[in-house]
């Protein structure tokens, strides 16, 4: 009855990581994408001043938090003219990912297509309702019986950006089959080389989808521009009657963003400087272990965005967990999300400076001796 999902990926990694503990320097921890500096300021202000907060919320979002994301789509997403009932709160968005499909109503005999790398939440809301999963970035190979599609830009674990066009052909088909075309874009604020002078591309411009957004919805989480992870603050964009449906539905399951998290997100979208500050705290992490990983002999894939580094040695990814292990770094192998990956793995920017600095200090080393 409870055995519908496998043991947590993550458990698996143990091993490893104790074994990362035994270098003298101890395990330098980037297996895990959580945020690690503080909560800016201004957004605690926030919260201390929406603490009194005696009664329910609404499930369907404050009229100042509805605002604010309309106002942050048409300033830093390149969507104007959206309607506040278009919008809707959410406690974190893997909590929606992991549900939207039972709230759909899906089960056996539909289908869920994600990316060939995939984030573990799809494939989670997924086995909870007992729908297919089809990993598939191809959208003419996505089977008739396809009821939702994700797609994620920039995506986790690859840091991969979906363009214009790539975006618009994937809601076109969807369409089609008459599916949900779900677009999972938390990292949005995180580009990197093309993509920190462009905006990344959302499943909502009109430029993807038309001047309708009719069977498009786009999730969104303020955990990583904002340092949020610990708020749970996120939100979900859509068709009106969409929206509408998936309130009525998390009304009646007590699904709600407590007020003062909505209040948070209002006065943390309305702010561009925080962003500001870790957009470039990030890039110089990046910077400093992408060039370590490069010596050593790593190959990046994608990695335009977000807050990791996909990268591969050209062999099996758990050989390379077990490499990175001896010099103390732990790292995710690539078989987490899905088989594509099996020869990958993902190291994350989010430690501390000095736990990047020391691992890429332990990478540099190690391509020496190599070397040598």
């Amino acid at each position: 009855m409870f055995d519908r999902l496998p043991e947590y990926p993550w458990e698996q990694l143990k091993p490893y990581a104790a074994k990362a503990a035994l270098h003298p320097g101890g395990a330098v921890d980037l297996s895990v994408g959580s945020p690690v500096d503080p909560t800016p300021s201004i957004i605690q202000d926030a919260l201390n001043a929406a603490s009194n907060a005696p009664g329910y919320p609404s499930t369907g979002g404050s009229p100042e938090f509805k605002a604010a994301v309309v106002e942050w789509f048409a300033r830093r997403r390149g969507v104007a003219g959206l309607k506040p009932e278009q919008v809707m709160p959410t406690i974190g968005s893997k909590e929606l990912i992991s549900w939207l499909p039972l709230l759909m109503g899906l089960g056996p005999g539909d289908a869920v297509v994600q990316p060939r790398n995939a984030y573990t939440a799809y494939v989670v809301g997924a086995a909870l309702c007992g729908a297919e999963i089809i990993s598939e970035d191809d959208p003419a190979k996505w089977p008739s019986n396809t009821k939702l599609v994700w797609v994620n830009s920039p995506g986790n674990p690859d840091g991969r950006v979906m363009d214009v066009p790539e975006l618009r052909a994937a809601v076109e088909r969807a369409r089609e089959l008459g599916a949900l075309l779900a677009s999972d874009e938390c990292y949005a604020e995180l580009g990197w080389g093309r993509w920190a002078q462009e905006l990344i591309p959302s499943v909502l411009d009109p430029r993807v989808c038309g001047e309708s957004h009719e069977g498009v919805l786009a999730v969104y989480s303020l955990s990583k521009q904002s340092n949020l992870a610990g708020y749970r603050a996120a939100f979900a964009v859509g068709e009106a009657g969409l929206i509408k449906a998936l309130v009525n539905l998390r009304m009646h399951s007590g699904l709600n963003t407590p007020g003062p998290i909505q209040k948070v997100m209002a006065v943390a979208l309305a702010d561009e400087d925080h962003v500001a500050v870790e957009r470039e705290i990030y890039r110089e992490r990046r910077d400093v272990l992408l060039a370590a990983v490069k010596d050593y002999g790593f190959e990046l894939s994608e990695s335009e965005a977000g807050l990791y580094l996909w990268a591969t040695l050209g062999q099996d990814c758990w050989k390379t967990v077990d490499e990175m292990a001896q010099l103390g770094i732990v790292v995710v192998p690539g078989i987490f999300y899905g088989d594509a990956g099996k020869n990958y793995v993902r190291f994350s920017i989010t430690a501390t400076d000095e736990k990047v600095a020391e691992a890429a200090k332990r990478l540099r080393e190690a391509a020496r001796v190599k070397r040598d």
